[in-house]
């Protein structure tokens, strides 16, 4: 029996607290009593990587719009926290409400890649929930997957009660409905999901039963409900609606993708053999630029983000592209908000693009090739030129990037040595191109990732190069790279290896799945955490060869995901595969008219394009309305640029569990607060503009504090200095609260005196208290710190003023310190001068109560 501990509780033993913190601007808490259905969404990886994916966000405001819904999220610990549940038979709870995922009703996993399905394991096992849908009784929740890898789910389907294909937005509404039904007439586990199969593009796994050859290969997959033969993919058919959109969840620690993200368009058709997204999100569906730059104004509000990403599987081949990009950066570039295109195919980077695009910040640019050849562009349909790629890079070096991103893929199907040499030939080309003008060093940066067959694509029989392979081409880059001006980088083959075996497997991955979980494996898309030999010693326990999911797949052979539709038709992939092998181009269906996939049927599934095609060439783009910038002076009636500096004092207390974020991560924070609440400061010049803000010294992460300042230079003076208080405190989460805003002279003291008290949770012994009248009686007290593997010695003896024991259990502190030079944390003055030990030193309450400047000559 699990007994849930506050997580507060925790936080001092884990590293990046942050990640368990919760309370994000913009995350939505509701009443769990008065709401029927309750979802947890759970994404099987760190925080960092969960809070960038916008799918999961989309759910979360879909589903609490609903009366009768409520949904929280959850992440993947990292083995330090994970270690530390067990250690004290606690579950894993919700981020909102600190609920234990075992009280929800469906617990929603996405599915985002291969290498995470380990991570499901943790996490139900954390939860206290049986892992096999088999071994859960009535009062289990329901558990759900969805995401890219439903569309083969068989690796980990035993796991699952139902798994949605394809998009959510609709579908998911019609699953907690049900639900909702079921808990109200106590349906049994069977009945709810009997009821949920008749739910469109809803797959349920118990009914579906594969049967397997002496050899290891599907000899039928029988279904056991007669009238579902097979679950075809669900499609949202207009991306119209966007109130759901314009509140993003804000994190308050570092994330990997910490931006605003717009979905522009979903779907491509561009046709790339081996891209699996590119058939799995057809048809192509564009927002409307009205809806888009809605949704920008609204998410950027909401939010304060100062980094716009468009998002689709190719931004560049929005059809409104160029004009929506300068209303984008018209709108909000004197606001210092820039604008990222992660997803650039070339020929579509073109020079009026990187023109807008480099108003504010350079951002990156990152091009994919995929092949270094043209023969093997040619094999995968990619339909780029050298020549284009050499363009793309030459406007990129003459306005003023410094560093241009390619990445290639090898182990492609055809590929020869020919075509390895080439990837090394068209990086030196493009470095040349960028060496022409002569002014300065250019980078050409290089990633390459082994090719890994994925389902319903045309080369989903083709064949995957072993590791001995991979390395072998990574070699022979690599000694054809000059030493100096490309950087490559690529994925590591065992990691490829394994994503390989998980692709394009069945239902027999599930044993080994748990098996390999039970012998450690943990975060293998982690290459700190990945071991392929646990993965090797459990397919020898359940008798599997690993290898044997590379093999390349007769076309008449029964694949795990064949009960599982796409919307694509199986002889149009046939098709594209044979003409892979002769090279034969096949055009986007978006301008060159329908070729015959079998996925749309023109009423309700098709393209949404919304440029118009026209008698001449390319596509003529709907007008938009005139920029009207946003005042990026907000509520204190100033323009930025201007000449003035207006410098005022905040101070502010931090307390409660916001204390465990890091020093730039509360920087990250104050700064998109002061955006949400209209108050716009100076910008430093230069390549990465950033806010003119003086912090105090950093916060040691866990340590409260009533006497925090940063001081904030505007173009403007302030009109209220209480009603800068109530909007700034309206825009900050519970713990941070701002005190008092003033002019002041910008000036920050360098050397200052620290009070603190510590409260500890026992009494001091009489043994720790000798030990300050012993540390202050000495003259000197050297510590020694290891930081990356370095270890440094410093005296910290004349840092210390006073220590002084009030209570039996609380001791003040004094302690001075130097700004850029190294101080003392109040925990080693616990840990090392009282030598206590590290749990009762973390668990005591330190909390920063004053500070005032000191003279030079008393340091």
């Amino acid at each position: 029996m699990q007994a849930k501990i506050e997580r507060s509780k925790l936080l001092p033993f884990v590293t990046k607290p942050g990640r368990y913190l919760g309370h994000e601007y913009n995350a939505i808490v509701k009443d769990w009593n008065q709401t029927p259905v309750r979802c947890a969404l759970i994404f099987p990886d760190l925080y960092e990587i969960g809070m960038s994916h916008l799918g999961l966000q989309i759910l979360y405001h879909i589903l609490n719009d609903q009366d009768k819904v409520l949904a929280e999220r959850s992440y993947c610990p990292d083995r330090d926290m994970e270690k530390l549940l067990r250690e004290k038979n606690s579950p894993l709870t919700s981020l909102e409400t600190d609920h234990a995922l075992a009280d929800f009703d469906i617990l929603g996993f996405t599915l985002p890649y291969e290498l995470c399905y380990s991570n499901i394991v943790t996490i139900l096992s954390l939860a206290g929930i049986p892992l096999w849908a088999k071994d859960r009784n009535e009062s289990s929740p329901l558990i759900l997957g969805g995401g890219s890898c439903s569309m083969n789910p068989e690796p980990v389907a035993d796991f699952f009660d139902a798994i949605l294909l394809g998009d959510g937005e609709e579908a998911l509404l019609e699953i907690t409905t049900i639900v909702g039904q079921a808990k109200e007439d106590k349906l049994s586990r069977s009945e709810l999901l009997s009821r949920l199969a008749t739910i469109k593009g809803l797959y349920i796994p118990s009914f579906f039963q594969p049967h397997y050859t002496d050899q290891g290969t599907i000899s039928e997959i029988r279904t056991l409900k007669s009238d579902t033969l097979q679950v075809r993919r669900r499609i949202v058919s207009d991306l119209s609606r966007t109130d759901h959109l314009q509140r993003p969840l804000v994190p308050n620690g570092k994330i990997v993708h910490d931006r605003l993200g717009v979905e522009i368009a979903r779907g491509c058709t561009r046709g790339c053999r081996f891209c699996q997204a590119g058939i799995i999100y057809r048809p192509v569906r564009e927002r409307s630029p009205e809806q888009i730059m809605n949704i920008a104004r609204c998410g950027l509000s909401n939010s304060g983000f100062d980094e716009l990403a468009l998002l689709s599987l190719s931004t560049g081949d929005y059809s409104c592209i160029e004009p929506l990009l300068t209303q984008l950066m018209d709108t909000f570039a004197s606001e210092y908000i820039s604008v990222s295109m992660p997803s650039m195919r070339v020929g579509t980077l073109t020079q009026s693009v990187m023109d807008q695009i480099k108003r504010v910040r350079k951002t990156g640019f990152t091009v994919a090739p995929e092949a270094g050849s043209e023969r093997l562009r040619r094999v995968i349909n990619k339909g780029i030129t050298e020549d284009d790629l050499l363009t793309t890079c030459r406007d990129a070096f003459a306005l003023g990037w410094k560093v241009m991103k390619f990445y290639f893929m090898i182990g492609l199907p055809t590929e020869t040595m020919d075509d390895i040499d080439a990837i090394a030939e068209l990086a030196m080309k493009a470095k040349k191109e960028g060496d022409r003008d002569g002014r300065g060093r250019r980078q050409i940066n290089i990633s390459v990732g082994t090719f890994v067959p994925k389902p319903h694509t045309p080369f989903q029989w083709e064949q995957q190069i072993n590791m001995d392979e991979s390395r072998e081409r990574i070699r022979r880059i690599k000694g054809a790279l000059p030493r100096t001006g490309i950087n490559l980088k690529y994925h590591d083959h065992e990691q490829s290896f394994l994503e390989g075996v998980f692709s394009r497997g069945d239902r027999r991955l599930a044993k080994l799945l748990e098996t390999a979980w039970k012998g450690g494996a943990r975060l293998d898309g982690w290459s700190e955490h990945f071991d392929l030999g646990i993965w090797r010693a459990a397919a020898e326990e359940c008798g599997l060869s690993l290898e044997s999911f590379l093999r390349r797949r007769d076309p008449g052979e029964i694949l795990p995901w064949q009960h599982l539709h796409s919307g694509i038709e199986t002889a149009f992939l046939q098709d594209e595969l044979a003409k892979a092998h002769e090279e034969a181009y096949t055009p986007d269906c978006r301008y060159h008219g329908c070729q015959q996939c079998g996925l749309c049927d023109f009423k309700e599934i098709r393209p949404i394009v919304q440029g118009r095609k026209t008698a001449g060439s390319g596509v003529q783009t709907p007008d938009l309305p005139a920029a009207s910038p946003t005042s990026p002076a907000g509520k204190n009636g100033a323009t930025a640029g201007q000449e003035g500096h207006f410098k005022y004092n905040v101070i502010y207390s931090s307390t409660g569990d916001i204390c465990f974020l890091g020093h730039l991560e509360l920087l990250q924070l104050v700064f998109r607060a002061l955006r949400r609440a209209g108050i716009t400061t100076n910008f430093s010049q230069g390549f990465n503009p950033s806010p003119k803000i003086s912090f105090g010294l950093a916060l040691p992460v866990g340590t409260e504090s009533l006497a925090e300042y940063f001081i904030m230079d505007l173009p403007a003076p302030l009109k209220s200095a209480e009603e800068t208080v109530r909007h700034l405190n309206r825009q900050l989460p519970p713990g941070l609260t701002v005190q008092s805003v003033a002019l002041h002279s910008g000036k920050v003291p360098q050397n200052l005196q620290s009070s603190y008290t510590v409260t500890c949770p026992r009494p001091l012994s009489a043994e720790e208290i000798s030990r300050i009248d012993d540390f202050m009686a000495r003259k000197e007290f050297p510590l020694t710190r290891s930081r990356k593997g370095k270890n440094s010695v410093f005296d910290i003896r004349p840092l210390v003023v006073a220590i002084v024991p009030e209570t039996a259990d609380r001791l003040r502190l004094e302690l001075l310190y130097t700004s850029s030079l190294p101080g003392v944390k109040p925990i080693e003055i616990l840990t090392h001068v009282l030598n206590m030990d590290k749990e009762t030193a973390a668990t005591s309450k330190v909390l920063k109560t004053a500070w005032h400047s000191v003279a030079e000559d008393k340091k």
